[in-house]
């Protein structure tokens, strides 16, 4: 049974961690800030040239905090309830009580929020009073704002950011309107109960800012404005649900990554919104100095994109966009550094340009070029949404960097193969590297996935492509049977994170048991043990496959030490340092539960399962894992797999779908609120055969 009765989802303390970067976060995918924080910063929005743009600093009307001085017995709780998004700050009295609640909606992202709350109990009969302690300042280092006229009672300022990212690029515009926050609020002796509410609406243009301020005008008039937000997460949770029976604290690290993850995808159902992509510290981070200034990474694509789109493919699609969007400073990217085709940088903006401070990693971290088709790939192969590709701009995107990869190969005469001289492979301790296994590996990938595609559309498939695939060199030494990182490695160097063992997952290349425990076995001990947070979800992947659970589980325990209390923030590196709220070591904490205890893998053929749970799990149950339209079930237990179609919509009609088992090929239809029961066996979930019975 799982621990106690305590809600995993439902972080509660009597006192702020001392560190101010550990505070909770309340973001949306457009607006985000640490709680009690200064500054908020806007999705797309960045200040600065190049190597200088980060994200530009937004003086925050929500950074308010009630105190109720020379009170006495005033009991003190901050609450973090993932179920609503919502951080609640509560004192409480003998006689009374105040509940301030903070949150960015999740519905309307160019809203954030507070309100306080203030109840009398029945025999009090005094005013009460809290105060309301705010230092906002309408200024920004990175704003030249101005004063406009009041707007429905807030008050309105607007600005352009300074410097815009590259020469002649733009300045976004932010319009930023608020309720003024008085220094205190009573309730008089004759009320027993009230609310205030206070509103912050942000945007791009002031007809969009005023129209969103309007909006929640009009829902604290119904009474709403929190009910909104609070059904909006009820619905993003009932869309992704991942219960298990076990270790409290993993139910909670659970709870966490989600909302954390969740916060920052497009709101459900939003097809016009432009998403500006997710950096590893979020929209709560990203100022000039911090959590690498608001750039999005290879984080974004390879270890938190395979969680969203498992659940939520229209959110997966919007990363995706934001990579098209940004493809023409890539193919300048590629121009610049002598290279064909599109190179994407290590640090991304606004324009796709490289904006990494530092030269070194935009000239030779170009694995990232890789984990973005392997992104692409994921998703066609689970949604087989051709419209992306033939008529938004994936197919151009697919192509340019398979032409990238073409030009980026020489041709060895000794050895007869394909090397990629000069990178530094996702072991950012060694550079200058040639060959590195996990660049030419993901290389290859990228090109096999740019000619499948090219043959669904009947599109002649340029011989380079696949010469380029089938000879590049992808290092191997046969007599120790594993994989170098990179031509001359010697075994016992230390490496910073994971690297070869991403060979297995998520590249899935082919290789025998014996070589994937061998990897596994060789790189385990010289890893750096404090580095960054997501290498011991794959080393946990890794020995799941290999189903040495309880290894696994060992693995995935070191994560814990990059969680910090009471809010479940991440920190990059397990001694505090790096970037904070790191949603990069989220997404692999989440994908080793997801796709590690599960045995998920997005094939060309299908959806594969092939489960292990350790000893300390007695079930795991995940809702609404999409797949081709439908919308799927899977509760693990150690005896057996059931497989429901909870949704298969008929308008467009999802495809009928069918589980094989693989040692013994039965096919079992699914049918939609149908469960099938199943041995715990590796198997797939694919479209069905017109023979399925």
């Amino acid at each position: 049974m799982c621990d106690g009765d305590e809600d995993p989802a439902v972080f509660t303390c009597s006192s702020l961690p001392p560190d101010p970067r550990l505070l909770a976060t309340v973001t949306n995918a457009y607006l985000g800030t640490r709680v009690y924080r200064d500054i908020l910063h806007v999705g797309g929005v960045y200040n600065g040239a190049v190597g200088d743009t980060h994200r530009a600093d937004v003086p925050s009307p929500v950074n308010v905090r009630m105190a109720m001085p020379g009170v006495g017995n005033l009991a003190e709780t901050f609450t973090l309830n993932t179920r609503i998004g919502t951080f609640i700050h509560e004192l409480r009295t003998a006689d009374c009580a105040a509940t301030q609640q903070i949150y960015a909606h999740h519905a309307l992202v160019n809203l954030m929020a507070f309100s306080v709350t203030l109840r009398r109990s029945a025999r009090a009969t005094q005013p009460i009073t809290v105060q309301l302690q705010t230092p906002f300042v309408p200024k920004s280092q990175d704003l030249d704002l101005h004063r406009g006229a009041a707007f429905q009672g807030a008050h309105y300022v607007y600005g352009q950011t300074l410097v815009p990212e590259v020469d002649g690029g733009p300045r976004p515009t932010v319009h930023m309107l608020w309720t003024p926050v008085p220094p205190a609020l009573t309730l008089r002796g004759e009320e027993r109960e009230r609310r205030w509410e206070f509103l912050t609406a942000v945007a791009e243009s002031e007809e969009e800012a005023k129209k969103s301020y309007s909006q929640g005008l009009s829902l604290i008039a119904a009474g709403s404005l929190h009910a909104s937000h609070a059904g909006a997460w009820a619905a993003r949770w009932h869309g992704c649900c991942v219960d298990l029976e076990g270790p409290l604290a993993l139910r909670q690290a659970l709870y966490g990554c989600l909302y954390y993850l969740l916060s920052a995808i497009p709101p459900q159902r939003s097809p016009g919104f432009l998403f500006h992509g997710i950096s590893p510290g979020g929209l709560a981070n990203g100022t000039q100095g911090e959590d690498y200034w608001g750039h999005v990474f290879w984080d974004q694509d390879t270890w938190m994109f395979p969680n969203i789109l498992l659940f939520y493919p229209e959110a997966a699609r919007a990363i995706l966009e934001y990579r098209i969007r940004t493809l023409e400073g890539a193919l300048r990217n590629a121009q610049e550094q002598g290279y064909q085709g599109a190179k994407f940088p290590w640090e991304s903006a606004a324009t796709g340009r490289e904006v990494c401070p530092e030269e070194i990693y935009g000239a030779q971290e170009i694995h990232v070029n890789g984990d973005i088709l392997v992104a692409f790939e994921q998703y066609y192969r689970t949604t087989q949404d051709q419209k992306l590709f033939r008529e938004d701009g994936a197919w151009r995107l697919v192509g340019s960097v398979a032409q990238y990869w073409c030009s980026r190969m020489v041709w060895s005469e000794e050895e007869q193969c394909y090397h990629i001289k000069g990178v530094m492979p996702p072991d950012e301790y060694h550079s200058r590297v040639d060959n590195s296994v996990y660049t030419n590996a993901v290389a290859q990938r990228s090109l096999k996935f740019a000619a499948d595609v090219a043959r669904d559309f009947f599109v002649p498939v340029p011989e380079q492509w696949v010469d380029c695939a089938e000879k590049v060199k992808v290092p191997f030494d046969a007599e120790r049977k594993y994989h170098p990182e990179y031509d001359g490695y010697s075994p016992g160097e230390p490496v910073k994170q994971a690297d070869v063992v991403l060979l297995g997952y998520p590249l899935m290349l082919p290789m025998s048991p014996e070589v994937r425990r061998n990897d596994l076995e060789m790189y385990e001990p010289v890893t750096e043990r404090h580095g960054p947070a997501m290498t011991w979800s794959m080393f946990a992947v890794g020995w799941l496959e290999l189903k040495e659970v309880q290894r696994a589980q060992s693995q995935l325990n070191k994560c814990f030490g990059n969680i910090t209390e009471p809010f479940k923030i991440w920190v990059e590196n397990s001694d505090g340092s790096g970037a904070v709220n790191f949603l990069t070591g989220m997404g692999g904490f989440l994908q080793a539960v997801l796709f590690g205890y599960t045995g998920f893998r997005i094939t060309k053929t299908g959806l594969r399962f092939n489960p292990a749970l350790p000893q300390d799990i007695d079930k795991l149950k995940i809702t609404g894992v999409s797949y081709f339209g439908n919308k799927l079930e899977f509760a693990i237990a150690k005896e057996e797999i059931r497989i429901k179609v909870t949704e298969s919509p008929p308008n467009p009609p999802a495809s009928p779908l069918e589980a094989v088992l693989e040692e013994s090929g039965q096919r079992v239809l699914l049918r939609e609120g149908q469960s099938i029961s199943l041995p715990v066996v590796a198997g797939w979930i694919q479209r069905s055969s017109t023979s399925a019975g």
